[in-house]
Parts: structure tokens; sequence; C-alpha cells
């Protein structure tokens, strides 16, 4: 990791494959991004839409692994946005950065070619801390990329059904103890799903679950066995460890 007077580190993802340059402070990328990307399932010639992607970690990272995807980064914040077009150029992949709101309409997303029907693959990582049982950061970037309001879940699913073509499939990141919020957001348009809960030790409970589900679909839900970042005396485990530096997929990114 480097720092520079701007304010901004470029710091290593994928061992080393995918550089990132980000804010000192505020919403920074970690390992949430990372396991949203190795969960995402993606072939040469989608059109994948990273919702909310900060400085474009989690798409970034899916380009890097899949070559040939036609990328659209989506985020609402100028210094990130500007962070994620940086990004995408300094790792030589081919990506549009688009700023806007998920929470947009209709015809904000066909301004920016992205109408109905029109996706193979949408990934995100919508903000899921609750203002009220948590105190708010100073930061207006990291509060628009972390807090959550009672419609934020709801209206982030409801974007990507929109956007998804039939059989398109939508693959997000959410805190564990807000599954069946998932769940309930999902059964409106969505099947196939596939769960996979991840838990920070190995005798610990989920803290999230990361979620496929696939547009239209009707195949029963699945779950997968947890993935655990740390055994039980807080060493990184293999897998995880694996995953974090690009030499491994996530099941849900093999269905």
């Amino acid at each position: 990791m480097s720092e520079a007077r701007s304010g901004v580190t470029e710091d290593a993802f994928l061992g080393g494959r995918l550089l990132l340059r980000q804010p000192v402070s505020g919403h920074r990328a970690g390992h949430d991004a990372i396991l949203l990307a190795a969960a995402t399932a993606a072939r040469l010639g989608d059109r994948v839409v990273d919702f909310g992607a900060g400085v474009g970690a989690a798409g970034l990272a899916v380009a890097t692994r899949v070559a040939g995807v036609e990328l659209r980064l989506v985020e609402i914040a100028p210094e990130l946005a500007g962070l994620a077009a940086v990004n995408a150029v300094f790792n030589g992949i081919v990506a549009d950065t688009l700023m806007f709101d998920v929470t947009a309409d209709a015809a904000t997303f066909a301004r920016f070619d992205l109408g109905p029907d029109s996706v193979d693959v949408v990934l995100m990582n919508p903000p899921f801390n609750d203002p009220m049982r948590q105190q708010a950061s100073p930061d207006t970037d990291r509060r628009l990329a972390h807090e959550a309001t009672a419609a934020t879940l709801e209206n982030w699913i409801h974007a990507a059904r929109r956007v998804l073509k039939p059989g398109g499939a939508l693959t997000l990141i959410w805190r564990a103890e807000g599954l069946t919020d998932v769940l309930a957001c999902l059964a409106r348009g969505f099947g196939g799903v596939a769960l996979q809960p991840v838990h920070g030790k190995a005798d610990a409970p989920a803290i999230r679950i990361l979620v496929r589900a696939i547009k239209g679909a009707r195949a029963p839900l699945r779950i997968f066995p947890g993935l655990m970042l740390n055994d039980a005396a807080g060493v990184p485990t293999p897998q995880a460890s694996a995953l974090l530096s690009g030499e491994a997929v996530l099941p849900l990114a093999m269905l």
C-alpha cells in the first residue's frame, strides 16, 4: 500500500493483479467486494453491471478474472466514480463508469443505455447499516456507501430486476441477519436462489450472506456450505486466502 499527498492510496488486490486507488478515509474497498466478485458468474461477452461500485473493486475484480465482459460501474459519489474510472484505465480494463443513483427511475437508466431486459449480470453490495442502530459517519461518501433506509434493499433489487434479461443473474452480499429481507425482495421476479453464508470465524455465527438469483427462474432454493474466513485461532483459512488472492472462486460463480 502506498499513500499519496492527494489523500489517495494505491492498494493491491487479487494477489497484486488488481491495483486500486481509493480515498485514505471514507468508503474503502475490502473483503466484501472481493468475495462478491468471487461469487459472480460471468462469461465472455456478458453485459455486467456493478451497482454502487465505489472505486470499482468488485466489478473490476470480475473483469480481471473473466476477459471480454462489457462492464458498467454505477456509482453516485463523484469522487468514487472518478476513481473507478481511473482504476479501470490503470488496470487496462475497458469499463464505462456511470454516475447516478441506483434508485433512479427507468428513464434515467435508459439514458445510460441500461434499459429493461438489457443486462446479463448485476452484482451489488448495497448499503446495509441501520442508521438508527449505528452512529452515522461524518464522511458523506461513507454514509452513502454504508447506510440503508427501510427501502434500500427493495429499491436496489427492483432496479436489478428491471435491467436484467430473463434468465439474467443477480449476485449480492448482505448482512447475514437480514437474510429474510433479501428473500422477501427476491420473491418478486427471481428464483433459483443460491446462498452461501460467510463466517468471520469457524465457531461464530455468519456475518455476511452471499446470494445469487436468476430473473424469472423457478428452481428451488439451495444453500451451500459456509465460508470460514478465519479458523478458531483467528488465522485466515486456506480457502479464504485463495479467494482473496484471486486463485479460486466460490460455488455461486460456477452455477
